[in-house]
């Protein structure tokens, strides 16, 4: 799913941010996800990809609706 509206607050590009990421690049791999999963800790669903630099990240993400999420927090994939 090409999401078309993300939604950005202090809160969640704060947690973006301390991981190194920037906002542009969460979108980048929610448009763009090389794979999907669920958090086996919180149930929330996962964008898995790499960003244009070549970063692969998980972004944690909530639904708002068919078109809208809401990042909660990105971060780089354990090897």
């Amino acid at each position: 799913m090409a999401w078309v509206d993300v939604i950005w607050t202090d809160e969640n590009e704060r947690h973006v941010r301390e991981h190194g990421l920037t906002p542009a690049e969460v979108e980048y791999v929610l448009r763009n996800p090389l794979a999907s999963e669920v958090s086996r800790s919180s149930g929330r669903p996962l964008a898995i990809g790499r960003t244009v630099t070549g970063r692969e990240v998980v972004v944690m993400y909530k639904e708002i609706d068919s078109v809208t999420v809401y990042p909660i927090t990105a971060y780089d994939v354990e090897e």
